[in-house]
This record gives structure tokens, C-alpha cells and sequence, in this order.
């Protein structure tokens, strides 16, 4: 066996489960609230915060993948994560259990541009659409049984074996990363300019903590909590950018937007990702609302697609390798805009198995979309440029998905309340019918930026390798 897939062994087995962690916590929030006598705006810190932390190390991976080797840092931040997992475990109150998820977080948070990055320096271009969908594979499927495998873990063993069951499986990727694990890349040490590690942390905080508050705050955008921090946010990572562009050794090296595949490859990755994260937070809503499911049965509603969107992953990086992203992303991007077109026009006659079959075919489409537009967009950059460009594709997910489910939810909250203006005692059919609005007003706005998505698609091509450069570990080199 090649070493190369070897290491994408080791680099899956411990990808999976820091992945199955993000949701695996989401169904045991409400036990989570008796045990430590918490309300709902606190214990969701559990997942907002885990966000948050991972949100933050995303801009300072590029430079820390280039002061310490992979063997390093995937042992390194397994055992973070491990120790995270323990803290979390045996926590005795909330403060504990929340400091847990931190440390969680920030292991999970940089093992994703590590692997990423040496991905990229292990295979060529030609490979990486299958490497990059294994990957994606991984990303998707583990999130997506997390909340089912919780369920039952929670209601046969108690919400502690979240964590210890995780244990074996992380102190088995730890040792197979021992015995079998080499390094991808080179060490360089380049200079670490503090001034913009302030300010990438300032940034990035206040903006995913500014609009992942929206919906949780009294007065949504006009809160003043969450206006100032959204707009220092910005302001930091606007002179962040600027200070970038003056550094010798930046942070982060903006110079990657140059490349026309990379900017319109990004681009279209946001489109997807507030498209997707919004949609798996107003579908259950809408599902638990105007269709009266229960919170299980939505959630089984939904799993179909979660799941066929990582089982397609693997097979679309396999398509993208032999024929390019035009013919995967333009027909992805006009799915994806009837998808939307369909959610702007529901109401609750619709058939269950419809909207079965409408999220499987958002989730379809979005296999399509996701992993071979940031594939293309990485092929383009040169070999130095890869840890600058997975760090900002990686720092722009979070983002992107606390501004769609921020602005999704905004926009439907909006549409409700106009719905139900001069109404003084709306009924339950009122407001159901209301809520049904604001799911139309919300979609619309969907409906706008996938357009713009599409026509950004018509214009990217295939992406060719700078010549002279080479992949791979030195022995598969020669």
C-alpha cells in the first residue's frame, strides 16, 4: 500500500470522529439543561461557541501548518481534542463541561486545514477530486448521523458517553498516526506578526458571534450588542486585509484572490454554504411548525439527504476529475436555484415524501457544487500559496453559515410579522400561515443569490497546475 494512503487513513480516521463531535451534542442540549439548571440562550453556547473557537484558528493555521511538521501537529491536536473530549466527560458544571467543547474545538478547528493542506501536497491535481470527495465523504456523513447515534447513546447509556465514547476510537488514531504517519511538506518558520493575529481573532469573533446572536437577542441587527459587534468585526478584518497586503510574511497572503478560479470558486462555495446551513435550520422550523412533525421527525425527514450528500461526495470528486467543474457546477447551480424556487412556494398540503425528495435533491445538488468548486479553486494556486488558501476557504465556512442562518432567519421573522400586521390576537392557524410568509420572503432572497451563483459559474473554467511543480512524499516522487 502506497504511503500516500496510508496517511489518508490515518488523516480520515481522526477526521471522523472530531466531525461526528459537532452534532453529536445537539440532541442532549435539553438534558444538558436539567442536569446543570441552565436556560436555552446558555447551554446553545455549547454549539455556538464551538463554532466560535474553530472560527477564530482558522486564519492562523496557514502559519502554524508551516512552523510545525504533520506528524506533529495531527498527534498534537488529536491529543488536544482528546483532552477536550476528558474535560467535557467528567465535567462537574456547566463552566466545565463548556470549557471542554472549547478545547474540543480549537483541535478540531486547525486538524481540518492540516489535512487539507497536505492533501494537496500528496496528490496531484488529477487525483484530488477523488481524494478531496473520501474527504468530503468523512465531513458530511459523520455530522449527519451524530444527532441519531446521540439519541441513542443519551437514552441507553446518559449524555457523559457522548464523550467517552469517543475516547478508544481517538487513542486508536493517536497510535495508528504513531506507527504509520509521515511528513507532508516543509517547516519554514516564517515570522508570526502578532498585530494581525489581533486582529484576524477580533474579526472573525465579531462576526460569527454577532450574527449568530441575531436570532437569540432582543431587537435582532438593531441590538446593539450584535450591531457592534458585527461592525467591529468587519472593521478589524477590513485593516486586516490591508495589514496583510504590507507584510513580507502575512498571516494570511490575500494574493490568492488573484487567481480567477480561487475568487470565483470561493465565491460560489458562500453562495452554497448560507444556502445549506440556513435551509438545515428554517426546514425543521417550517417542519415543526405549519406541518406539525415532531423534532425526531424532522430530523428523520431530513437524514435522507444529509446522508446522500455524503455518499455522493466521493463519486462527484471522481466525475470532477474527469470532466472538469463546468459541467458539475453550472447544472449544480440551476438545481440549486429550482430548489429554492420550490421552498419560496410551500405550503403545509404538501406531501410528506415531497419534501423528502426536494431535500434530497438540495442535498444533490450541493455534492455537485461544494467540493468541486473549492477543489478547482485550490488547483489554481501555487504550491507555497495552499495553507494560505484552505485556511481562508476554511475560515470563510463559518462565516458564511452564521451570516445565511442570521439573514434567513431574519428575513423570515420579518416576513412573519408583516404577515400578522393589524392582526391584534392572531389564532394558531394565523400565525402557522404567517410563518409560511416569512419561509416565502426568506427563499426569495435564497432565489437572488443563487442566480448570482449561477452566473458566476458560467464563467469558471478548469484549473491548470503552475508548471515545475510536483507531489507527493519524496519516495513517490521518483
Amino acid at each position: 500500500m502506497k504511503k500516500s494512503t496510508i496517511i489518508m487513513i490515518t488523516f480520515l480516521i481522526g477526521a471522523f470522529f472530531t466531525f461526528l463531535n459537532e452534532t453529536l451534542l445537539n440532541i442532549a442540549l435539553t438534558k444538558i439543561m436539567t442536569v446543570f439548571h441552565v436556560d436555552a440562550p446558555t447551554v446553545q453556547w455549547l454549539a455556538t461557541g464551538f463554532m466560535l473557537v474553530m472560527g477564530v484558528l482558522m486564519p492562523l493555521s496557514a502559519t502554524i501548518i508551516q512552523w510545525f511538521n504533520t506528524r506533529q501537529l495531527f498527534i498534537g491536536l488529536m491529543s488536544i481534542f482528546l483532552i477536550g473530549t476528558l474535560v467535557a466527560g467528567f465535567a462537574v458544571n456547566f463552566p466545565m463541561l463548556l470549557a471542554g467543547r472549547m478545547i474540543q474545538a480549537a483541535g478540531t478547528g486547525l486538524l481540518i486545514p492540516v489535512i487539507m493542506n497536505a492533501m494537496l501536497l500528496l496528490f496531484p491535481p488529477h487525483e484530488r477530486g477523488k481524494v478531496m470527495g473520501n474527504f468530503g465523504l468523512v465531513m458530511m456523513f459523520a455530522p449527519a448521523i451524530g444527532p441519531t447515534l446521540s439519541g441513542v447513546i443519551v437514552d441507553t447509556l446518559g449524555w457523559r458517553w457522548l464523550f467517552f465514547a469517543v475516547v478508544p476510537f481517538v487513542l486508536f488514531s493517536i497510535g495508528f498516526a504513531f506507527k504509520y504517519l509521515d511528513n507532508v511538506g516543509e517547516v519554514t518558520k516564517p515570522k508570526v506578526d502578532v498585530f494581525s493575529v489581533i486582529l484576524s481573532t477580533v474579526g472573525v469573533a465579531g462576526v460569527i458571534y454577532g450574527f449568530s446572536s441575531v436570532s437569540s437577542v432582543q431587537g435582532g441587527f438593531t441590538n446593539p450588542l450584535v450591531f457592534v459587534s458585527i461592525i467591529t468585526g468587519f472593521i478589524a478584518l477590513f485593516i486586516f486585509v490591508l495589514r496583510q497586503k504590507k507584510l513580507s510574511s502575512p498571516l494570511l497572503d490575500m494574493t490568492v484572490f488573484k487567481y480567477g478560479n480561487y475568487s470565483k470558486g470561493m465565491f460560489i462555495f458562500v453562495v452554497v454554504v448560507m444556502a445549506m446551513f440556513a435551509s438545515e435550520i428554517v426546514m425543521p422550523m417550517y417542519l415543526q411548525g405549519p406541518m406539525g412533525f415532531s423534532a425526531k421527525v424532522a430530523g428523520m425527514i431530513l437524514l435522507p439527504g444529509a446522508l446522500l450528500n455524503g455518499a455522493m461526495s466521493p463519486v462527484m470528486g471522481r466525475i470532477f476529475d474527469k470532466i472538469g467543474p463546468r459541467k458539475m457546477i453550472i447544472p449544480g447551480m440551476f438545481v440549486l436555484m429550482a430548489v429554492m424556487f420550490f421552498y419560496s412556494t410551500i405550503h403545509p398540503g404538501i406531501p410528506l415524501y415531497v419534501f423528502i425528495i426536494v431535500y434530497m435533491i438540495l442535498m444533490f445538488s450541493i455534492s455537485m457544487i461544494m467540493m468541486p468548486s473549492h477543489t478547482n479553486a485550490i488547483n489554481q494556486l501555487p504550491k507555497h500559496l495552499y495553507p494560505h488558501g484552505t485556511a481562508i476557504g476554511n475560515m470563510i465556512q463559518p462565516i458564511a453559515g452564521a451570516m445565511g442562518i442570521s439573514v434567513f432567519v431574519s428575513i423570515m421573522t420579518h416576513g412573519q410579522k408583516k404577515a400578522l400586521d393589524g392582526i391584534s390576537r392572531p389564532t394558531h392557524e394565523q400565525i402557522q400561515a404567517a410563518l409560511t410568509s416569512g419561509v416565502h420572503h426568506a427563499y426569495w432572497f435564497a432565489i437572488v443569490l443563487t442566480v448570482i451563483g449561477f452566473i458566476t459559474a458560467l464563467f469558471i473554467t478548469r484549473s491548470e497546475s503552475p508548471e515545475g511543480e510536483t507531489f507527493g512524499l519524496e519516495e513517490e516522487r521518483n
